[in-house]
């Protein structure tokens, strides 16, 4: 047995693996089946009308586990916006200029993709 760490987008697994001998495998081929599709991905809501002209984005895949600024809230440059958790770290997702939020795209519990707009600001 030889032991393994795998990463997979982030996510660190350890893995034990059998070498087999050449007549230990088996007459017929083994085959790999196809990965699932990824699940549909619902609508986040919007909380305000309109979008802004600054896009907040996902700097990595994770869940929304709080929202900080509601849309029509005044943020400075660093303040915390949202908090996106991944790989079990909560990441505070902070303003990158001085303005007003024009939209939150999220909810408390969404899934989110790396790139997917959280927020829109002005």
């Amino acid at each position: 047995m030889k032991n393994y760490r795998i990463t997979v987008n982030g996510v660190a697994y350890d893995v034990a693996v059998e070498e087999l001998g050449a007549g230990e495998a088996g007459a017929a081929p083994v085959s790999t089946p196809a990965a699932a599709p990824a699940p549909a991905k619902k609508a986040a809501p919007k909380t305000s009308g309109s979008a802004g002209a600054v896009k907040i984005t996902a700097p990595m895949p994770g869940k929304i586990v709080a929202v900080k600024a509601q849309a029509g809230a005044s943020v400075k440059k660093g303040d915390a916006v949202l908090v996106l958790e991944a790989m079990k770290m909560e990441n505070e997702i902070c303003a990158a200029q001085d303005g007003v939020i024009a939209s939150v795209e999220v909810a408390v519990g969404d899934m989110v993709e790396g790139g997917d707009v959280l927020a829109t600001m002005n």
